[in-house]
């Protein structure tokens, strides 16, 4: 009850400007949703340097309206035009472009903001009511638990991976590698500097970040060509809200989404990518109409909007409860915090209890006016997509530059992102998973600090890891996890050792089968 009593007292108390951010916010998250390629974490990126001006309430809800937002402004497009503005939209566009390909476009509209602002209030129930309790228990963490849980983060990273694990490993290890220049946190060991004065301050991640997410995207549509804008539109856009009998009938598959969703959200390096495409899998798979699911059924389009929605609030649990990011988004949110001095973690519910309401409260309320833009704006953002897309490759360059220098007011940000960009595109161009890199650059420093950390409070006892309960627990679902990478990567290597050997059978046997 304290915690719904500060976010009424915090509802009550905002002001005109904070109202005008999260209806600007929610805006910006509905724009780069629905234009193809551009996403949330690249949209959070853009405006980074802009809240380093504003009072830190506004600031955050700003970057929480845009996040919200941002996993659904594509749903409107891949229904439509089967267009995903986000990777996460893809699942939702195999049934919910066939639903207009049937002539229920509005049903199909209807489902997937119903699916929205379901998975946006269980991320609002999530970080309400999940938080604080997590941060009472946090509290009894010290750094062996924090090192364990990082490392439990960075295995994950791999074992979500949608590509193979060798690739995984390879960017996860190269952020890790990364994120060791410059000087050591505990000892100022001065690292990898070569001389290079730029070096020694280390690389920060939030330019590395607008460097490989939006400056490497443009270098990559600028290889293949710009498209023009789609001409081809509906004239007509209109949204169906289904009724109650309807909403039971599918509760299943919102249920199952929400679920998923939240899950995932709190998996480091999952994300509402993971989350849509697992939802999608788990529906066709358990679904009471499973059989449907592919053909234009609304479950598909239920389950992986309210999954994608619903990662939000995962995501926040561990980046307020810890102060570990566990997605690009929160990365940046946190790059956000920190530009502010504020360091998130189990303390900030009793020290600064009016940031984590506000972030409550911003939640609340973008769901709300996501959900009511989704419905009555449609049409006017699906005409967005007549913009060539050149014009807004310009338009991310020229803000990717602004926002790299305007971090610290330092050219060495401006060639860390420039080189960070050439980076990233040659890993996409390669088939490298851009995530693990990220979070290899961000949870690598942490997990070296807090083994250390755990080293010098254990006078070097590294038993300190496996007599601690909670550490014990970790470290027993790390070897899970662990287990599961060996399982995979066995199993790939058998696939490929098998196609491989089919290829070079197959000539042999069509000779053999010639007459002699």
């Amino acid at each position: 009850m304290n915690t719904l009593a500060g976010i009424a007292d915090t509802l009550t108390s905002f002001g005109p400007t904070l109202w005008l951010a999260l209806v600007l916010g929610v805006v910006i998250g509905m724009l780069v949703g629905v234009l193809p390629g551009l996403t949330f974490v690249m949209g959070l990126l853009l405006i980074l340097p802009f809240t380093y001006g504003m009072p830190v309430d506004i600031g955050v809800a700003l970057m929480v309206a845009v996040y919200i937002a941002g996993t659904y402004g594509g749903a409107i497009t891949a229904v439509l035009l089967r267009i995903p503005g986000t990777p996460d939209q893809v699942p939702l566009l195999w049934d919910g472009y066939e639903m207009t390909r049937k002539g229920r476009a509005a049903e199909a509209l209807g489902w997937a903001a119903v699916a929205a602002f379901a998975g946006g209030m269980a991320a609002w129930l999530l970080v309400t009511f999940a938080a604080k309790p997590f941060a009472t228990v946090a509290l009894n963490f010290g750094p062996a638990e924090y090192c364990v849980i990082v490392v439990l983060g960075l295995t994950s990273v791999l074992a979500l991976g949608e590509r193979s694990v060798a690739k995984s490993l390879t960017a996860l290890m190269v952020g890790m590698l990364l994120a060791t220049v410059g000087v050591e946190a505990v000892y100022g060991t001065v690292r990898f500097d070569f001389g290079i004065p730029i070096l020694r301050d280390g690389i920060d991640y939030l330019p590395a970040m607008v460097g490989i997410y939006a400056l490497g995207h443009v270098i990559i549509r600028f290889g293949a060509g710009f498209a023009g804008g789609v001409g081809n539109q509906p004239t007509r856009v209109r949204t169906s809200i289904p009724g109650l009998s309807a909403l039971r009938r599918h509760a299943g598959s919102l249920s199952r989404g929400v679920g998923v969703g939240s899950l995932m959200g709190a998996v480091p390096g999952a994300g509402a990518t993971v989350a849509s495409f697992l939802a999608y899998g788990v529906e066709k798979q358990v679904g009471k109409e499973r059989h449907l699911v592919g053909t234009g059924s609304p479950n598909g389009v239920i389950a992986p909007q309210a999954a994608s929605t619903a990662t939000v609030g995962g995501a926040f649990i561990p980046l307020l409860v810890l102060g570990i990011p566990g997605s690009a988004a929160t990365a940046v949110i946190l790059g956000a915090l920190l530009l502010h001095n504020i360091q998130p973690g189990p303390q900030i519910f009793a020290q600064q209890p009016e940031l984590v309401y506000t972030v409550m409260a911003a939640l609340l309320v973008s769901v709300v006016l996501m959900t009511l833009f989704g419905l009555l704006a449609s049409k006017p953002m699906v005409r967005l997509l007549r913009i060539p897309e050149a014009y807004v490759a310009a338009v991310i360059v020229l803000f990717a530059y602004i926002g790299a220098f305007a971090i610290r007011n330092s050219l060495s940000d401006v060639w860390i992102m420039t080189i960070f960009a050439v980076l990233g595109y040659f890993m996409q161009r390669k088939g490298y998973p851009l995530a693990p890199l990220v979070l290899g650059a961000i949870l690598g420093p942490l997990a070296e600090r807090y083994f250390v950390t755990a080293m010098i409070a254990s006078n070097n006892d590294v038993s300190v890891f496996i007599t601690r309960p909670i550490s014990a627990g970790l470290i027993v679902a790390w070897i899970g996890v662990l287990s599961f990478l060996i399982y995979r990567a066995v199993r790939d290597a058998r696939q490929t050792s098998g196609a491989a050997t089919a290829s070079t059978t197959t000539p042999v046997e069509s000779h053999d089968a010639q007459p002699k």
